[in-house]
């Protein structure tokens, strides 16, 4: 098996449209089409759908002269088959700008091509609106009329369509008549001779463009709710006669699943669950000095118990792995697991194959540093001296492991591998797997978090962390939502073992209840680590957003009970999120969101709406209005853009907040009032008519 990720050069253009790969032939064609969207890197990678997603297809197209141009998007199924579906100009006028939406619903490798072309039909009747009414060379336009209706009727009857047929002959004949000029244009172009004529009329000088791929995921790697916990911690015990501790295990997590599943989540994540390494520990808070019963970081992966292909022994066996992730599964969720590449100094690895990690010149192998953070229990791997078998027995992890049951993997760091590996993995699993999801644990530079995204990672960590004031938040969602949208899927978590962040650390309960509605209601997907609906914020020390006591370190039992027996806690909340976003269409995608108006600066306001694609229903639409001060109330009065809700500037409809069940009428224009209790409203609306009330 060949590792190298070898194919035809997509960069190439082809006026082939039936090859998936563009090859050498005509640059533009006779009607040029340009700036198509969602494409990847000119089509070296499948740009992003979900099953069922609406997604959207662009492209600018336009030709010489005052004939009219009309374009066609054509999508080929993973089993071959084709559909066409019409595009349509978009504003602002002038541009040429021309897209459609298009829902795909079946898993796995499609492809789609933009056709131009000449139209004869739009351009007669642009020219028979200006000249009959004028009655300027009357009987020539009616004439040329007389002769599209006569030909699209003809390829009516071909198709077996007797009804557009008859239509459009009637049309035919209506221009021949001797009755007002201006009364045959009516009929001629009644709705449903246009119906008729937009399926039968004529497509002259069709210019397609090359195939461009789009790969259709399962719909978790769009929509779904994560909570992440540690095994270890879940039922662990200390004896505080011997200062010891027993672990949690699988069997011992069982109720966490079941808290976890109450609320609504969706995926539950696991941090490594391998044997964890001894040489250069790190005890609690990150120190050096652990003592005899810490247990270590578990992304210290591989002792003499096994590596990444093992079980850590005080966690359970691989049956007792199996039934933790059949236990999930019976609750509605499913288990991603951590894959880290990357050893402890005991990892079996290291003995085997020393030439998978970088010597230093003393010959010493070099520990991991993110300066000023150091990480000597951690050795990473070196991918150039061996990279066969580097690639070969990580696709073996991954198997191994899908074959227990897990279908999810969050990558840890993947911005410290090669991005041509992560191409290469992902492509092969992608290939007998499809359903298998990866998540990028990637904090880092823009270019390199997209390019994670292109070549295959189903989703990632964002900057979302560290958005907190009106602007940034607006500035970064419109880029994930419209720029970034075709390969780039942002999973918000509200924080992770490694980031406290300092407006939790500031805000108290408040703060915690600002960030969940943001992220529930902004993302299609997003996250939270345990202990975030304890309000726990104690930071290591002053300026660090880091936790005290992390539990990357330590073991660290809570006393569920307690808090759920005192209230404290955010559990009722996260439910009812993750239950509006269930309930919510608006809620399950991330393009549609649109930023509307408030006069106070610690207020934002923004909307989602999900066009019913079949047009038989109501638009599912929700608003959001949220606080970012958790210190003070805030009031401010509210101006919406209706037409993002699908209403005009006269309406008046009900709006009945998700959260505390109250209705209001609201316009235009509304007042709201946030407090530290209530500071957020999430809006559905619910009803609206024309004209004030």
């Amino acid at each position: 098996m060949s590792l190298t990720d070898v194919g035809p050069d997509p960069s190439i253009p082809t006026s082939d449209p039936s090859s998936a790969q563009p090859r050498l032939g005509a640059r533009i064609g006779r009607i040029p089409v340009t700036k198509v969207s969602p494409v990847v890197e000119n089509g070296a990678y499948p740009a992003k759908a979900t099953v069922g997603e609406a997604v959207p297809i662009r492209a600018t197209v336009f030709r010489e002269g005052h004939d009219a141009v009309n374009a066609t998007v054509v999508l080929t199924a993973p089993d071959g088959t084709e559909r066409s579906e019409p595009m349509h100009p978009t504003t602002p006028l002038g541009f040429d700008w021309w897209a459609a939406t298009v829902v795909l619903d079946v898993e796995g490798p499609w492809t789609f091509r933009v056709e131009g072309w000449s139209d004869p039909w739009e351009t007669w009747v642009h020219t028979a609106e200006i000249k009959i009414p004028a009655g300027i060379d009357v009987d020539l336009v009616c004439t040329e009329g007389k002769a599209l209706f006569t030909a699209a009727a003809d390829r009516a009857d071909a198709d077996g369509a007797p009804g557009p047929a008859a239509r459009l002959r009637g049309a035919a004949r209506a221009l021949e008549q001797g009755q007002q000029v201006e009364d045959r244009l009516t009929d001629v172009l009644a709705p449903d001779v246009r119906a008729a004529m937009l399926q039968y009329g004529p497509r002259e000088l069709v210019s397609p463009t090359p195939e461009y791929p789009v790969f259709v995921d399962r719909r978790e790697a769009l929509y779904a709710s994560w909570y992440e916990f540690f095994p270890r911690s879940q039922g662990a015990t200390f004896d505080e006669a011997t200062q010891t501790w027993t672990s949690g295990t699988f069997a011992t997590s069982y109720e966490r699943l079941e808290a976890a599943a109450a609320m609504g989540f969706d995926v539950i994540y696991l941090p490594p669950i391998h044997p964890i390494g001894t040489s250069f520990r790190k005890g609690p808070n990150n120190t050096l000095t652990p003592g005899p019963a810490d247990p270590g970081s578990p992304w210290a992966i591989g002792n003499v118990e096994g590596g990444h292909d093992a079980i850590h022994p005080d966690l359970g066996t691989f049956e007792d792995f199996d039934a933790f992730v059949a236990k999930a599964r019976s609750l509605g969720m499913e288990v991603a697991l951590d894959f880290a590449l990357q050893a402890s100094p005991d990892h079996p690895w290291v003995t085997t194959h020393p030439e998978w990690f970088a010597h230093r010149a003393d010959g010493s192998i070099a520990y991991a540093e993110n300066p000023p953070k150091k990480y000597q229990d951690i050795y990473p791997i070196n991918f150039d001296d061996d990279k066969d078998g580097i690639y070969a027995e990580s696709l073996r992890i991954l198997r191994l492991w899908m074959s227990h049951g897990v279908r999810i993997f969050r990558v840890d760091n993947p911005h410290t591998k090669p991005v041509d590996f992560w191409a290469w993995l992902l492509g092969e699993v992608r290939r007998t797997d499809p359903d298998v999801l990866f998540f990028a644990e990637a904090f880092t530079r823009p270019a390199m978090m997209h390019m994670l995204g292109k070549v295959g990672f189903h989703m990632s960590y964002t900057y979302f962390t560290w958005r907190n004031e009106k602007w940034e938040l607006e500035e970064y969602l419109t880029e994930l939502s419209t720029e970034t949208d075709s390969f780039f899927r942002p999973n918000f978590f509200v924080n992770t073992p490694d980031i406290n962040p300092f407006y939790l650390q500031t805000g108290g309960p408040t703060a915690f209840t600002i960030r969940a509605v943001l992220a529930a209601t902004l993302s299609p997907l997003w996250g939270v680590y345990s202990g975030f609906e304890l309000f726990e914020s104690a930071p290591l020390g002053p300026g660090r957003e880091e936790y005290l006591d992390s539990e990357k370190f330590q073991y660290r039992p809570r006393d569920w009970q307690a808090a759920a027996e005192s209230g404290e806690n955010l559990n009722l909340l996260l439910g009812r999120l993750n239950q509006i976003r269930r309930e919510h269409p608006a809620l399950q995608q991330l393009r549609d969101l649109h930023f509307h108006s408030a006069a106070h600066e610690q207020a934002l306001v923004f909307s989602k709406r999900a066009v019913d694609p079949t047009g038989a229903g109501a638009d599912d639409v929700v608003i959001v209005v949220v606080s970012l001060d958790p210190h003070e109330v805030v009031e401010t009065e509210v101006v919406l853009d209706m037409e993002a809700l699908g209403l005009s500037s006269r309406d008046v409809y009900l709006v009945h907040d998700e959260l505390t069940g109250q209705t209001w009428r609201w316009g235009q224009r509304a007042f709201v009032r946030l407090t530290h209790d209530d500071p957020a409203h999430v809006l559905t609306v619910v009803r609206h008519g024309q004209g004030a009330a």
